[in-house]
């Protein structure tokens, strides 16, 4: 096979009509696929068509099959739901109706269509699309269409996209409105929480998922919560016992609050339902616990998406529009998702069958296996659940006699605190002591170090910041005395959560370790930055909280505008010399224009800018947003750009300019960032007893090799530990940024859906892969 990058600009889609229709429930981010489909599809010179109110739409054919423009789709990023309406259909389910919407789109030459909702939408396109020919015959004897049509007609291609906030398709991570509906979720809990603690209340709160716990386990795990009732893993016989034991402990440890969360699908291992109403009755009668219910119902639809549901939508979208060019009689209806950090496609048929397999599973109660069809991911959940929420009894923790202290470097960044949460956890249950560091590598030198308990980190994973403090400072000024406190406190290994400084300091360290024995000890990075500029990871704990208040903040600037017209926002983000804020915050926004370090440019652009905007401003879409990242450029600052564009804008919009600051680093976590640092400082502690125990001789743990310094990271689809020390070469270290960023080849994503002309490789996308089936031993080294 040769390896010529492939450039979307080679394909055409002249000639060509795409129906784009949302169908079954709705889901938050919908529109941003839809967005992405119309633009990209216009874009390549296709008519694009929306088909309203989904299938039923299509079988009542009139108005409700559109063509649509550029600006159709203009200002729904930001908004929930689906603006073409989703309906359920029956008469789809019949081949008479299924005929009468071919025939509607025959007639406006629509042979490929993007339908965006869950398996059952998926699998009535599939059929859709076996029956295609013999419907277009059947038509043709009738003499509702000739045989011109028949030929020209003659195949239909179908992409799906999976809208579903329970994610419960396999072969995809995460289906679009899934990570909203866990924010819903999560603000839900973090209000309660206070409430709860006022009046030392248990609350049982039910979440949506009839056939699939993901969203249970996960807002569980993000939440810390007591006791957690899925479908696919049903508790033992007597649970009943167990959780009023766990939950009357948990009050005598001196918790003011207890949290059941309930998927509406929770069955016992008899297939019995469970409801919240039973568990509520269970806890009143055995502890007399004051106990409230909360069902929240279609909260967890609503609102708006979130800034990761508004990129992965205009992934999906765009990648969803090159799967249909490129489709051929002979390629199977495919599904474009997400695995770790990739685009992929996917034989539709073969991720419904793994679907229903699901649910066959759990029918026959086999639970386990049930487990293991959903994935590696919801696997690594379950078992990151177990280790976290139940503390064995003392009598049954391994002794290991092994110190090992946290602490965090850096500017603070939202989801630190899960991190020593799970890091502390997860030591306590391996049979280490575990020792808190105050203030980082300063605080270490002035012996702020302190033994650290189980309960001592309950209820951290929702506070932002970092509660146990954390200074920039490296530690090379102090080493002398950090290897005195290593020695008085036989600290055996470190872990260190944060961001650029953390990496600089495990490299000034290991590069200590000729002089001072006391650093010759296991030691790990877990990072921890909103720059996202750490090396070796393409996400870091904080940026994706930091990516929602930009996405939260320039959505409300847009709004500022509504009634004036003509006006162009400019917003300074943070991030160093990283363009990721401003980048992606871009893309989430729907900003017109990103300005970043890595992408070098000159007056000649900024003049292309106004004049595209000058463009915009003629249709009716009258507002411009551009993002710049704060060190793009030394000469061309905010002021600059601001007072350009509003001298070279005079009399056709004028401007407005806000930097965004600290607000970017502050703010609860979002519930990506508590579960990324939850699993990923849970790894990394595991890692830390696998070496321990490598690195033990003679009563002594000594590691002085590369490899017992690493960085856990997030490459592509898995986890992978690297030494820092080979990381080196992959590093900038004057502005502090990896020389490759993979969100880089997402760049000419947001200028497309912009309107820039620009080339865009899309090499990497194109191969039909095949749903796999992971082995056990999988879930232990792969994604998150």
């Amino acid at each position: 096979m040769d390896h010529q990058p492939k450039f979307f600009e080679n394909l055409s889609g002249t000639g060509k009509a795409i129906g784009v229709l949302t169908s079954g429930g709705d889901a938050q981010g919908m529109n941003a696929a839809v967005r992405a489909v119309v633009r990209m599809g216009i874009y390549v010179k296709a008519k694009v068509y929306f088909v309203y109110e989904g299938y039923q739409g299509m079988v009542d054919g009139g108005d409700n099959i559109v063509e649509v423009s550029w600006e159709s789709v203009s200002s729904i990023l930001q908004v929930g739901g689906t603006v073409i309406g989703s309906a359920r259909c029956k008469s789809f389910r019949t081949r008479e109706g299924r005929l009468q919407a071919a025939c509607n789109l025959v007639q406006r030459g629509i042979t490929n269509l993007c339908v965006i909702g869950g398996d059952g939408s998926l699998t009535g396109a599939n059929l859709f699309r076996e029956e295609w020919s013999g419907l277009l015959e059947e038509l043709a004897q009738k003499g509702k269409i000739d045989e011109e049509a028949v030929k020209k007609y003659a195949y239909l291609n179908i992409v799906g996209m999976v809208g579903s906030i329970d994610n419960d398709f396999c072969g995809t991570d995460m289906t679009i409105g899934t990570d909203s509906a866990l924010h819903r979720i999560i603000e839900v809990v973090d209000a309660i929480m206070t409430t709860a603690q006022s009046h030392q209340r248990t609350f049982v709160l039910e979440v949506m998922g009839r056939h699939c716990g993901y969203l249970a386990l996960v807002s569980a795990l993000a939440c810390g919560a007591d006791w957690v009732f899925i479908p696919e893993y049903p508790p033992e016989e007597g649970w009943e016992d167990t959780m009023c034991v766990k939950l009357s402990e948990n009050r005598a440890r001196k918790k003011r609050l207890n949290i059941i969360i309930v998927a509406e699908g929770a069955i016992d291992c008899h297939n019995k339902p469970i409801t919240s109403e039973k568990v509520k009755d269970l806890v009143v009668q055995r502890l007399g616990f004051d106990t409230r219910v909360t069902i929240l119902g279609h909260v967890q639809r609503g609102g708006t998406p979130s800034a990761f549901d508004r990129i992965l939508a205009s992934r999906m979208g765009v990648e969803a529009v090159l799967a249909l060019l490129e489709a051929t009689p002979a390629t199977p209806a495919c599904v474009v998702s997400l695995s770790g950090n990739q685009a992929v496609r996917l034989p539709l048929m073969e991720c419904v069958q793994m679907t229903q397999e699901v649910q066959k599973a759990m029918d026959e109660g086999r639970f386990v296996e049930a487990v293991r069809l959903r994935g590696r991911s919801f696997e690594n959940n379950l078992n990151t659940y177990k280790l976290l929420s139940h503390k064995k009894p003392d009598a049954e923790l391994p002794k290991t006699n092994f110190n090992v202290a946290v602490l965090n470097v850096g500017a603070p960044a939202a989801g630190m605190n899960a991190a020593v949460r799970a890091a502390v956890r997860v030591g306590i249950t391996e049979g280490h002591k575990m020792f808190a560091v105050i203030d980082g590598f300063e605080g270490f030198a002035r012996g702020k170090i302190k033994e650290i308990s189980w309960g001592d980190v309950g209820g951290w994973t929702g506070q932002g910041g970092s509660i146990l403090g954390t200074k920039r400072t490296l530690p090379a000024k102090y080493l002398e005395k950090i290897a005195d406190q290593m020695r008085t406190n036989n600290i055996n290994a470190l872990m260190v959560i944060g961001g650029f400084e953390a990496y600089l300091g495990l490299l000034e360290l290991s590069a200590a370790r000729e002089k001072y024995d006391e650093f010759c000890v296991p030691m790990v990075m877990v990072p921890a930055t909103v720059s996202n500029n750490v090396p070796g990871s393409d996400f870091s704990i904080g940026a994706d909280t930091a990516l929602n208040t930009i996405t939260d903040t320039c959505d409300r600037i847009k709004q500022s505008a509504s009634g004036t017209k003509r006006r162009v926002f400019i917003i300074e983000t943070m991030g160093g010399f990283c363009g990721y804020l401003a980048n992606m915050g871009a893309l989430a926004a729907g900003a017109d224009a990103a300005y970043i370090f890595e992408e070098q440019f000159d007056i000649r652009e900024l003049q292309a800018n106004v004049e595209h905007l000058t463009e915009k401003m003629k249709t009716s879409i009258q507002r411009g947003l551009v993002l710049r990242n704060e060190n793009c450029n030394e000469n061309y600052t905010t002021d600059f750009i601001y007072q350009l564009y509003s001298e070279e804008g005079k009399g056709v919009f004028d401007c407005r300019k806000n930097v965004l600051g600290h607000m970017q680093q502050g703010g609860a976590p979002s519930p990506f960032d508590r579960n990324f640092g939850t699993k990923i400082s849970a790894k990394a502690m595991q890692w830390i007893s696998k070496k321990l125990k490598e690195t033990y001789r003679k009563g002594k743990v000594f590691a002085n090799t590369d490899d017992s310094v690493c960085l856990l990271g997030m490459r592509r689809r898995n986890l992978v530990f690297q030494p820092v020390a080979e990381l080196k070469t992959e590093t900038d270290f004057v502005h502090r940024i990896p020389k490759e960023q993979w969100w880089l080849k997402l760049r000419p994503l947001m200028k497309i859906l912009a309107k820039y002309k620009t080339s865009y490789d899309v090499s990497d996308s194109g191969q039909l892969e095949h749903v796999a089936m992971h082995s056990p031993k999988e879930a232990e080294t792969g994604a998150i």
